[in-house]
């Protein structure tokens, strides 16, 4: 008589959860260390851009230390491959205007009569000329008005006086009338500057020339597509630094009436 095998059913594996889970897990790992190599790319470019922008203010003379504001240290950054000090390139030598060629007061870049804009500007502001407020004068790059911090800004500061808004308003007024090119230039003279508001005479510089522009733009509705800013700090000097009266006449925002070419006259 043969013996039946009893037959023992076997134990039912809880676990094969665990395949699925592990293989989720992987797939997870997997799409995170993806997250991550974009996020790490991205960020290693940002920085890159970052050091560039650095870079391109310390040659530009903004940035006096070797920190960010942020506090990232940057004192490793090359600059066309070659470490230490970014050296800052001497101002351009300024033409003389006498070994340019006589022109008559017609502007050719802009076809604007030069005597006739400075009549116009003697009526608009005779007072604040006659207070050397403001100067003008025609240099090669154009017809410059020279707005004096005395008659405009506070030492060390970029709010305009009481007063100074209307000055400009009636100098713009003017200007409108005939459609030119205006570039608004900040400049200061070559004594050091560290407030909470200006690290340096280029911030300082910089932020009384947009002051000018934003006033010109909003309040005097020049056309935005025909003015720009510039900053220039203590590198383009007029005067004398060595003097209490030369450092005053550095102290300016010049509006220059962009042109390629302007009668040799100088005008008083």
């Amino acid at each position: 008589m043969r013996r039946r095998r009893q037959h023992t059913a076997e134990p039912e594996n809880h676990d094969r959860w665990l395949v699925s889970y592990s293989d989720f897990i992987t797939v997870l790992f997997a799409f995170f260390v993806v997250l991550f190599a974009c996020s790490y790319r991205d960020n290693q470019q940002i920085k890159k851009l970052s050091q560039a922008i650095h870079v391109g203010f310390q040659e530009l003379g903004a940035f006096s230390g070797g920190k960010s504001t942020s506090g990232v240290a940057y004192r490793d950054l090359k600059l066309n491959g070659v470490e230490g000090p970014i050296p800052i390139e001497p101002p351009p030598v300024p033409i003389d205007p006498s070994a340019r060629k006589p022109q008559d007061n017609q502007s050719e870049a802009t076809g604007v009569d030069i005597a006739e804009l400075q009549r116009q500007l003697e009526a608009s502001i005779g007072k604040e000329i006659r207070n050397h407020e403001v100067i003008m004068r025609v240099t090669p790059e154009g017809f410059v008005i020279s707005l004096k911090d005395l008659g405009f800004f506070n030492s060390g500061e970029a709010v305009l006086l009481p007063g100074a808004a209307d000055k400009i308003e009636r100098i713009a007024k003017v200007l409108s009338q005939h459609g030119l090119e205006l570039r608004v230039e900040g400049h200061s003279d070559d004594q050091p500057i560290h407030t909470p508001e200006f690290r340096s005479n280029w911030e300082l510089s910089t932020a009384r020339a947009m002051t000018v522009l934003l006033l010109l733009i909003n309040e005097s509705r020049l056309d935005p597509a025909k003015v720009s800013v510039a900053g220039y700090g203590q590198y383009r000097p007029i005067a004398d630094n060595g003097t209490p009266d030369g450092r005053q006449m550095n102290r300016r925002v010049d509006l220059v009436v962009v042109a390629e070419t302007f009668p040799q006259a100088v005008v008083q």
